[in-house]
């Protein structure tokens, strides 16, 4: 990849997939990437994604402007969520289901308005499985259930849980030669290890990866700093769209509030 080339031109180029990565309530900050991206029309020919990442994709895939989702996330109270109940998890996530099925204009993966793929973990068979069809609601749930936070689901003929458990990219549902657009979440779960490989960025080829490192987190209990991860992500994206795209290993890393998009050839 020419390192002369911005991330601008190279999303011009040629078609590209967006995919998003997880990251516990990270949906605000990919929120703010689809913003920009949309600001000047630079659309995805198909989105892919893991827990936060493969909501913001599926509400997008399923007709919803980048706008309206901000909305949907700024609107968000924690009741709208929050339904405890007994079993594997403190959430049963009906209300999550609810949520997702009233807000979005279609009701299943393959009635999407671009390609959409999903990425799940399958409890029974201990590894990462793909949704492109189907129940819409569940398939977003089954790869947001955050372990011990959300109940399994059942579904397709398994017990999925969080994407982000086996394919935290969320690539695993993009073909291979497909030009690829990656937001990377750079901060980490409390339940990763800091040495964990799924923290760094995949190398695949023909991938732009945007990394923003100091995004605000929101959480359950503080989901007013929504609105501002979305603000810096955005903010951040239009910058980064007139910056050249570096080669992994150039030995230029991010500064501490610097966005950075490294590529692969």
């Amino acid at each position: 990849m020419n390192g002369e080339m911005t991330l601008r031109d190279w999303l011009e180029a040629e078609p590209f997939t967006l995919v998003m990565s997880s990251g516990f309530f990270s949906f605000f900050s990919h929120c703010g990437v689809l913003a920009a991206l949309a600001d000047e029309s630079l659309v995805p020919e198909a989105v892919s994604g893991s827990s936060a990442g493969a909501l913001t994709a599926g509400l997008w895939a399923a007709g919803l402007e980048p706008t309206e989702i901000r909305e949907l996330y700024v609107s968000l109270r924690k009741e709208d969520f929050w339904d405890p109940a007994p079993g594997p998890g403190l959430l049963r996530g009906r209300r999550f289901r609810t949520l997702i099925r009233r807000a979005s204009p279609v009701q299943r993966l393959e009635h999407c308005r671009r390609p959409l793929t999903v990425s799940v973990f399958d409890l029974l068979r201990m590894r990462t499985r793909v949704l492109s069809s189907g129940d819409l609601a569940r398939a977003l749930y089954a790869s947001c259930a955050v372990p011990l936070m959300f109940h399994p689901l059942w579904h397709q003929g398994g017990w999925l849980i969080d994407g982000g458990l086996g394919d935290r990219p969320g690539l695993s549902g993009v073909p291979a030669g497909r030009r690829v657009f990656y937001h990377h979440i750079m901060y980490q779960s409390t339940w990763r290890r800091r040495d964990s490989a799924d923290l760094g960025l995949p190398d695949r080829p023909n991938l732009a990866a945007l990394t923003i490192p100091a995004l605000p987190r929101p959480r359950p209990d503080a989901l007013h700093v929504g609105p501002s991860a979305w603000a810096a992500a955005r903010t951040a994206t239009l910058r980064a769209l007139d910056r050249p795209v570096r080669p992994r290993g150039d030995g230029h890393g991010p500064g501490p509030k610097e966005e950075v998009v490294y590529g692969t050839s």
